[in-house]
């Protein structure tokens, strides 16, 4: 498999390959084209005035103690005469074979132009090729003789001290500079390697691996993240749990209720008093499975990605005084009193998904009511929205609850299991989001608890 570490590196180098190329073509373009030109031209200066001080100075009895000191001081040369006798000063050359433009320096008087002409495979790089093709040529004559001049820089010379610290010092940059990016990429790859380490953990279901990465860049944006998304799991996954135990609890019991009197309704010696009172347990009891059973329907439906809205124009207000006749005998038996405010509107919903919003917000309010308490209802409209209110006078919910009232999984405190799934109002919520509406709540303990909707009005 090949790691991320392994592709920055291999892009770095891939990179590095790549300027250094795009670099050299450059410099090569730069030199055939203006310096290699410039370069031959100043040679061949360098060239005539050595030969014309060969030629103007009479004290000179031979050329080869002058030439000498020239080759000293740090150039190659190759002298050569019409008769065919030749010599060298200075650095010796490694191929010392004239071409035959070369011979028109002596046979012509021409200036030989060797550098500019000279070619390479490696292009620039002839420029230090140790040939005497690779030089300048020009005629000179003394004692009476035709000779021809062949000059070039002696390449080992063009090397002082300084050029010396220079490419150490280039060389010495370039190590510590991959170096660096290597230390850079392995940094820079850690937190990643972590991470893959602890989402490992996490399908272990461990979700207290403790990254340790304090970073300000978008990789320490990603870790906390990551702690968020781990913090989340973890709740969802107790959550989820505890719903499973929950629901098993709920089901179990009414069934066990419904078992027990099932087979007390077998024996002959009961009478017809507890006859009834065991029939209507039953009924109760049967009634509590089916509601879960229904609740339980509504949220795997809702949790599809594409639920089939079934819009049609509905009376808001009939609706939730429908809802309000339904309950009445709740409402009586706890002596609960409710005012109302439901101006008639109409507005496009889902019907069945609405009817399914109010029996939640209404059982709550009555469940958690104290007995004589009150219940107020209010729906109020806008040009884009209509608002339903509904509040009472019940126990409350705690501050620390109410951000998570509408988890699916939640269920407050103990007062609020009884009869309770902890579905109702993640089911209400779901619903008014697929409205494109939005739902909130304000409680107090002991001070009620008051749930507002808004829906856009279309």
């Amino acid at each position: 498999m090949r790691t991320l570490y392994r592709k920055f590196i291999v892009a770095i180098l891939f990179l590095l390959t790549i300027s250094i190329t795009i670099g050299f073509i450059l410099s090569n373009l730069v030199y055939m084209s203006s310096t290699k030109q410039k370069i031959d031209q100043q040679n061949v200066v360098i060239a005539k005035e050595i030969a014309s001080n060969l030629e103007t100075s009479s004290h000179f009895a031979s050329f080869e103690p002058y030439l000498k000191s020239i080759g000293k001081l740090g150039y190659q040369i190759y002298v050569l005469n019409d008769s065919g006798k030749e010599a060298y000063f200075g650095q010796p050359f490694t191929k010392t074979e004239l071409p035959q433009e070369a011979m028109k320096v002596l046979e012509d008087k021409k200036t030989y132009h060797g550098m500019e002409s000279f070619s390479s495979q490696f292009l620039m790089m002839g420029h230090f090729s140790n040939d005497v093709k690779n030089t300048v040529g020009v005629p000179f004559s003394m004692n009476e003789q035709q000779y021809g001049l062949f000059l070039r820089p002696n390449n080992k010379l063009l090397f002082s001290d300084i050029h010396i610290i220079l490419a150490g010092f280039i060389v010495a940059v370039s190590i510590i500079s991959i170096i660096g990016v290597l230390w850079f990429a392995k940094y820079l790859i850690q937190p990643i390697t972590k991470l893959t380490e602890a989402t490992k953990e996490i399908t272990r279901e461990n979700f207290n691996y403790s990254l340790k990465i304090d970073r300000n860049d978008e990789i320490g944006e990603l870790i906390k993240s990551f702690d968020t998304m781990q913090k989340q799991l973890q709740h969802n996954v107790q959550a989820r749990k505890s719903f499973i135990n929950d629901v098993s609890h709920d089901f179990q019991s009414p069934l066990m209720n419904i078992q027990g009197y099932a087979e007390l309704l077998k024996s002959q010696e009961i009478t017809e008093q507890e006859r009834s009172d065991y029939l209507e347990i039953i009924d109760h009891e049967s009634k509590r499975l089916s509601n879960l059973t229904k609740q339980l329907l509504v949220l795997t439906s809702l949790d599809q990605n594409a639920y089939p809205m079934k819009l049609s124009s509905v009376k808001i207000d009939d609706q939730i005084k429908q809802t309000l006749h339904r309950n009445q005998w709740r409402l009586e038996e706890k002596e609960i009193e409710v005012s109302y405010k439901l101006p008639s509107i109409i507005m496009k919903v889902d019907a069945e998904l609405m009817s399914n919003v109010w029996d939640n917000l209404l059982t709550n309010a009555i469940k958690y009511n104290v007995p004589g308490g009150n219940i107020w209802i209010n729906l109020e409209k806008t040009d884009t929205s209509i608002t339903i209110i509904f509040k009472d006078t019940g126990i409350g919910i705690s501050q620390e609850a109410v951000s998570q009232i509408f988890d699916r999984f939640y269920r407050v405190d103990s007062a609020r299991k009884k009869d309770g799934t902890g579905l109702g109002l993640s089911i209400v919520k779901q619903i008014i989001d697929l409205h494109g509406g939005e739902i909130t709540v304000d409680s107090m303990v002991g001070a009620g608890t008051t749930f507002t909707l808004r829906l856009p009005y279309k």
